[in-house]
């Protein structure tokens, strides 16, 4: 291995890389099972007599949606060098 030091690095960043990758597609995927779920409250919250519950306990407004305002940026993997 000595003689060939770059290969251990080159192996290095793409395991690097391919976590990354799998980390990035696990945040997106509870991004999305998060903002399902909120959707999901929201309509029944909305719905009669969940509606009328819901105002007498303060519960008045949809729940949020967790978005980003670049939501390109998000869209890719973040740059790494060394």
């Amino acid at each position: 291995m000595e003689a060939y030091p770059d290969l251990k690095a080159n192996e290095n960043m793409m395991q690097l890389s391919e976590e990354l990758t799998t980390t990035e597609n696990k945040v997106a995927f509870a991004r999305q099972s998060f903002n399902d779920q909120i959707m999901e409250y929201n309509t029944y919250r909305q719905s009669f007599p969940q509606n009328v519950l819901a105002g007498s306990f303060g519960h008045s407004q949809d729940a949020a949606l967790l978005e980003f305002e670049d939501s390109a940026a998000i869209q890719e993997a973040p740059k790494v060098s060394f």
